[in-house]
């Protein structure tokens, strides 16, 4: 990479959450299917795994930094794959990321769209086939709707560092708890609160049986922790602000799109019918809705919005002693 070819980027947010997408200056990501090639990404001597640093850690990105690679779909069933990033790893799911992908793949002619109407992008990600429903209105984007993968619960009051969480898949593994239960709230102020309670509620359920995929183990594991206030709700809504803490303490500015997933898979395991207005830490909105029941899991679709916020070419100096970067947390 030092000296090499530069690197092209177009960036969005989704809800305030960044996304960063890579459309030169790839390098190889070989693999049998997104998922095996998230596998093969995620090793540290891996091309692929250096460009993640260069483009996620600082001076160029910050420990809050999200993005993907774009790679072929597992089969021509989806118009693209898609292998998501952030400073610490590669994710196997991406709510944000599958809108904001889908606002991409129409605005550069990835996909044709008609200029009214609902236009289906279909993306392979590491957990399964995801849909990204575009609604344009006069050739203008107004909406997208996030279809998921499957979602399910895994396991009820789970004790993790002397906390009680529900466990739930919504493409990637959640543990969800209200914040109350920390003795937080979420708010902007108590932030710091809250990524240190994840971190230890993470940390204590490294390895659980309880956070196990029941048929993949490459999607095991608790990926993000889920605090949440409920909120009065009305008009046939359920209503909740969250903030989802992923990685090694990221926050999620969004209301964190496969989060939402796991949060109506345990809703509905409760019984709720109603829609979710789901609101983040920075006051941000999704909606959304169970559409369907399957033997694998309710599948859930989520509507937001992704706004482009520049385009980018970053490159590398060899001479430069900081080499690919550096997080401070």
């Amino acid at each position: 990479m030092t000296g090499g070819p530069a690197i092209t980027t177009v960036d969005y947010h989704t809800g305030g959450e960044p996304f960063r997408i890579v459309t030169g200056g790839t390098p190889g990501l070989p693999g049998n299917g997104v998922l095996d090639r998230r596998a093969r990404a995620s090793t540290p001597e891996s091309p692929a795994d250096k460009v993640r640093r260069l483009l996620c850690h600082e001076p160029r990105g910050h420990a809050d930094m999200y993005g993907c690679f774009l790679v072929p779909p597992d089969d021509p069933g989806a118009h693209l794959g898609a292998l998501f990033w952030h400073k610490d790893g590669f994710s196997t799911a991406c709510g944000h990321g599958t809108i904001a992908l889908g606002v991409h793949a129409v605005r550069e002619g990835l996909v044709e769209a008609r200029p009214d109407g609902d236009t289906d992008v279909r993306i392979d990600v590491p957990s399964g086939r995801v849909t990204a429903r575009v609604r344009t209105e006069g050739g203008r984007i107004r909406s997208v709707t996030f279809v998921s993968v499957p979602s399910f619960v895994l396991a009820r009051s789970v004790d993790a560092a002397g906390l009680r969480v529900d466990l739930a898949y919504g493409g990637a593994v959640y543990a969800c708890l209200p914040a109350r239960a920390a003795g937080l709230a979420v708010r902007p102020e108590d932030l710091t609160g809250l990524v240190a309670a994840a971190r230890r509620v993470k940390a204590a359920l490294a390895g659980h049986p309880a956070t196990r995929h029941p048929g993949d183990d490459r999607l095991s594991g608790v990926y993000g922790v889920i605090f949440y206030d409920e909120l009065p709700g009305g008009d046939g809504h359920v209503r909740q602000r969250n903030v989802t803490v992923f990685a090694d303490g990221e926050v999620d500015r969004s209301p964190c799109g496969s989060g939402t997933a796991a949060r109506l898979a345990l809703l509905h395991d409760k019984g709720v019918r109603d829609p979710l207005v789901h609101e983040s830490v920075v006051g941000s909105v999704f909606r959304a809705r169970v559409v369907a029941e399957t033997p694998q899991g309710v599948v859930p679709e989520i509507e937001g919005m992704a706004y482009r916020t520049g385009r980018h070419v970053f490159e590398l100096d060899p001479d430069d002693p900081l080499g690919t970067g550096f997080t401070l947390r």
